[in-house]
């Protein structure tokens, strides 16, 4: 699997060092073999290896490019800037609980690759033997994307999703929850909270697989489906004989689909059209999480983003603005367009400066039914700088007294952000400032239209 190792616990237990090494001078191996041996520097359990490459550019051998960890020791990459985080990892676990391993001593790692994949057996000098196969789609019935594992292996994202379904269930006897999304956390979470609730999951995305998932966990922890179903069919075609002619006490998503991380965030206000198409089955007290969806915006410098996205024109004397529409271009646009919002990783997009405090720019109350909304405010920037344009992201409240807030915006690694990208960068200052030339404030109108779930952004410099 391939995942961001930035912030993440972990020990590291060896210095880094060579498995393979391809020659694409030549035409490569269909198959190699490699046998090391590893002398551990730290002591604790090996539960992965961690396995990144180093491209060398040049026939000569002096420009080399690594797609390391920033804490790997073995850095060829040398830069103060965090433009290469955004590189991945990959990951292969080691079954069970690890291999335990002392400092100094020795691991005998067998290394083999085919055509498409490799493959690892770990031995230490007590004879421990773990195999490891390569990692292949149909291996599992459930498949991932390595931000949504890292966001269900955040402690803190945990807590805050088990604090608010406990106080969600507190009271309620019996009570019938249905699971709106594809979250198989949330399933399985309400279904171990409440010994007494019945939990429906519509996993419109996972359909099957989140069903086989379920019964696996189930099964190698030795506990009972009978209380939870999978039904895969739409919302709108939900009835009272689906329920068991019960209304729903309790509709909850995270909200999360598969298959569509990399849309906008307030896409992800499909849970909020879903909780509409189901209105005939819920009961008058039923209790909806998330309660709310807050739009949240901040001015932003992001120069290397701004010129990857500006217009082509003529390059080397061909005409290169027809491809402008098709590749999203942003930057230099001819009035009176305007570019598009993009889903971004902002951590992601090279230099990146907050010129403003976040702000709210609207609310979805998703305890009634959908609807237009729209919202107007006045930021005032708090640092100088080049506005690029405003980043744009969701929090999710998950209880009514607005104490459970789970934020997608740029601070939170693990969720791509709105990027609504100027057509000409604009010089801010912050208020009292003397340059005539600066901006101080900008007023940042919004409208979310349900029918085609398009989020419109205007601006004005002031």
């Amino acid at each position: 699997m391939v995942y961001f190792l930035l912030n993440l616990k972990f020990i590291q237990l060896s210095e880094p060092f060579k498995i393979f090494e391809f020659d694409f001078w030549k035409r490569p191996d269909s198959h190699g073999e490699m046998q090391l041996c590893i002398k551990a520097t730290n002591d604790g359990q090996v539960h992965a290896v961690v396995s990144w490459w180093i491209l060398q550019l040049d026939r000569e051998g002096t420009i080399f490019y690594s797609t390391a960890p920033r804490w790997s020791s073995l850095q060829i990459n040398k830069s103060d800037e965090d433009w290469c985080d955004h590189w991945k990892q990959c990951v292969w676990f080691v079954p069970g609980k690890g291999i335990p391993i002392s400092n100094n001593q020795e691991v005998h790692l067998n290394a083999v690759h085919d055509e498409t994949s490799i493959s690892y057996n770990l031995k230490t000098e007590s004879r421990t033997q773990v195999r490891m196969h390569g990692v292949k789609g149909g291996d599992f019935p459930l498949m991932l994307s390595p931000e949504r594992v890292a966001i269900y292996g955040d402690s803190e994202w945990r807590s805050l999703m088990l604090i608010a379904l406990r106080n969600a269930l507190k009271g309620r006897v019996h009570p019938l929850c249905v699971v709106a999304d594809d979250s198989v956390f949330l399933t399985l979470l309400l279904a171990h909270l409440s010994e007494t609730s019945n939990v429906i999951s519509l996993f419109p995305g996972l359909r099957a697989k989140g069903a086989q998932y379920l019964q696996d966990v189930a099964d190698a922890n030795g506990f009972s489906m009978d209380r939870v179903q999978v039904l895969e069919k739409k919302q709108s075609l939900l009835s009272m004989l689906d329920t068991h002619h019960k209304k729903v006490d309790l509709l909850i998503g995270e909200p999360f689909y598969c298959g569509t991380e990399g849309i906008l965030p307030w896409q992800n206000l499909r849970f909020w059209k879903e909780r509409t198409l189901l209105s005939s089955v819920l009961s008058e007290d039923v209790l909806i999480l998330p309660c709310k969806g807050i739009l949240k915006a901040c001015a932003v410098s992001l120069p290397d983003l701004w010129k990857s996205r500006r217009c082509l024109d003529k390059i080397e004397g061909f005409d290169h603005s027809v491809v402008n529409t098709t590749l999203g271009a942003c930057g230099e646009l001819p009035a009176p367009q305007e570019g598009y919002c993009l889903p971004y990783f902002v951590w992601q997009s090279g230099k990146y400066k907050k010129l403003s405090s976040a702000f709210t720019v609207m609310e979805f109350d998703c305890s009634k039914p959908i609807c237009p909304s729209s919202g107007r405010t006045q930021v005032k920037f708090v640092e100088p700088g080049i506005c690029h344009g405003f980043a744009l992201w969701i929090d999710w409240v998950m209880d009514s007294e607005n104490s459970i807030v789970l934020s997608t915006g740029p601070d939170e690694r693990y969720w791509k952000q709105g990027v609504k990208l100027l057509a000409n960068p604009v010089a801010v200052g912050i208020p009292g400032s003397s340059s005539p030339s600066e901006c101080h404030q900008a007023l940042i109108e919004a409208s979310f239209e349900p029918s085609n779930g398009e989020l419109v952004i205007r601006h004005v410099f002031l």
